[in-house]
């Protein structure tokens, strides 16, 4: 085993298999693709039927797979630092007041059809998005867009409702993705798992009884832009678990193995002398956390929320459940990324039974509260369910609390969290862009990605315009600092841990270190065939 640690600054079905072309013609064979497994789950279903769509895909699944293939105007760098142009040419602020963003695009940008990509496919492309407001959530990212202007085919300006300094990042998010008028409608989603772009690789996808089992990606002649693809084809495989897909690394079945590795396999990876596999771990932005359906009669009490958030203990739940893969997270805003603070930790401090019974008897609270806490079976790795039977032990050892725990894979968990149907449920977050807006925002922002009913005036209406009305991040601290102790006194969500991210691979795949950057962002172009170091 060759172990490299990597400091990078702050990602079936009974029916016959079904063969969906997108973007330019290609047998779907893999050939000598790089074969890259997943363990993440895309289904098609009744309340998700249009899963690759940018304008509702929101989880890091979808966006990996439209990363490669739709373009944005921006993009992340491989480390630390602003996006960069990426179908855009320059892009920059036009004002002092950061109201007023032009982009200027590339010269002679294509979808993969052959057709041009113009201003107005850009205009089309974010004006859907917003018009759309999918239930996801994911066209919050867009809210402070008033109106995009064009002046020719190639300058597109953004006039924003108010200052928003990270805005570069948002447009370097997928739900900013360029897509072309003739295949996507400007009222309806897009159904299935069709993907047209003009990004670096065009998409074939095998789907088996509406559920994506490979992906095969190839690179597109046609492609202009900021990146260098380092191969031909890439095969994204699904597996329907770990183990399964750690067999396949060891027989030769996948060169890649990433999303997502449980703990064991970590471990024993670490320890192996096996010279053919490389792991790499890196740091990542991934959080955990506990959330609330505040209006549930269960939950709606401030003093039952605060009770959880004294009784939880995340030292023993990292240490008994992922070990060094993870450290304890008292804040939404992990460590590393500018603004953070432990205000959960500085509330509440170690976790006290006493501490949490006094404040159930203060508010007249009878015990032992009854809650099921809610998580999700397939998307978050195989130790999430180890990880709730240990939350349920914690608060059901106070006498306090009398928990059950129900798991329910992605495609039924999702739908129903966000129809209100859970209390209290277990979600993850990778990072759209690593600033702190993108940890407060989604979760306490008018149209959030959750859907909660929590709602703060002093939050909304004040804090976070504030923050994001700072160019210099630092200067954006105090506000941020404000928003984080607000969420520790009136508990709509329980941060629990974050964790580093890791990739295993065959030693003759180069590009691993790169594979992931801190957001957790699939880069399948930086992956070639060599002789790794």
């Amino acid at each position: 085993m060759n172990r490299k640690t990597l400091v990078l600054p702050a990602v079936i079905g009974l029916l016959a298999p079904v063969v969906a072309a997108c973007g330019a013609a290609d047998s779907g064979d893999s050939g000598d693709a790089i074969v890259v497994g997943t363990t993440d789950s895309f289904t098609a279903s009744k309340d998700a039927p249009a899963p690759l769509d940018p304008a509702y895909a929101y989880d890091v699944g979808t966006w990996n797979i439209l990363r490669q293939t739709v373009q944005t105007l921006m993009i992340q760098p491989r480390g630390e630092g602003a996006p960069v142009p990426e179908a855009a040419e320059n892009c920059g602020f036009t004002d002092s007041g950061n109201e007023r963003y032009a982009c200027t695009l590339r010269e002679g940008l294509k979808f993969a059809n052959g057709d041009p990509v113009t201003a107005e496919d850009v205009k089309y492309s974010i004006d859907r998005a917003r018009a759309l407001k999918a239930d996801s959530g994911v066209f919050a990212l867009l809210s402070t867009i008033d109106t995009v202007e064009t002046k020719g085919d190639r300058e597109v300006i953004f006039h924003l409702r108010t200052a928003d300094a990270t805005f570069p990042f948002k447009l370097s998010t997928p739900v900013a993705g360029i897509v072309d008028p003739d295949t996507y409608a400007k009222d309806k989603l897009r159904d299935g798992f069709a993907v047209d772009g003009s990004g670096p690789y065009t998409l074939q996808a095998e789907v088996n009884n509406d559920q994506l089992v490979s992906a095969v990606f190839t690179k597109n002649p046609d492609y202009k832009g900021s990146l260098t693809v380092n191969n031909d084809k890439v095969e994204l495989r699904n597996f329907a678990d770990a183990d399964e897909m750690g067999t396949a690394l060891s027989k030769g079945d996948i060169d890649v193995m990433t999303r997502t590795m449980s703990p064991e396999q970590i471990q024993k990876l670490s320890a192996d002398s096996d010279d053919t596999v490389d792991l790499v771990d890196m740091s990542g932005l991934e959080i955990r956390y506990l959330a609330f359906n505040t209006d549930d009669p269960s939950v709606r009490s401030k003093a039952v929320r605060r009770a959880m958030a004294q009784v939880i203990d995340r030292g023993e739940l990292v240490s008994k459940v992922y070990g060094s893969q993870a450290e304890p997270l008292y804040s939404l805003v992990p460590a590393s990324i500018t603004g953070h603070s432990n205000a959960f930790f500085n509330k509440y401090g170690d976790p006290s039974t006493a501490k949490a019974k006094s404040l159930l008897e203060k508010a007249g609270i009878t015990t032992p509260v009854k809650l099921t806490l809610h998580y999700t079976t397939d998307h978050y790795g195989p130790a999430t369910k180890k990880e709730f039977e240990l939350l349920q032990k914690q608060l059901n050892d106070s006498g306090l609390f009398d928990v059950t725990i129900e798991g329910t894979p992605w495609a039924t968990f999702r739908p129903a969290e966000q129809k209100g149907e859970y209390e209290v449920y277990g979600m993850g977050w990778f990072p759209d862009f690593p600033d702190a807006d993108n940890y407060l925002a989604p979760f306490l922002d008018k149209d959030n990605f959750l859907g909660s009913p929590y709602a703060n005036s002093t939050i909304r209406n004040t804090l976070i315009p504030e923050s994001r009305r700072a160019a210099d991040r630092l200067s954006a601290v105090g506000s941020l600092e404000d928003i984080q102790n607000i969420v520790a006194g009136d508990v709509p969500v329980i941060p629990l841990w974050q964790g580093k991210q890791y990739v295993a691979a065959g030693d003759d795949v180069t590009g691993t270190a790169y594979a992931l950057n801190s957001s957790s962002t699939l880069q399948l172009w930086e992956l070639g065939r060599g002789v790794s170091g």
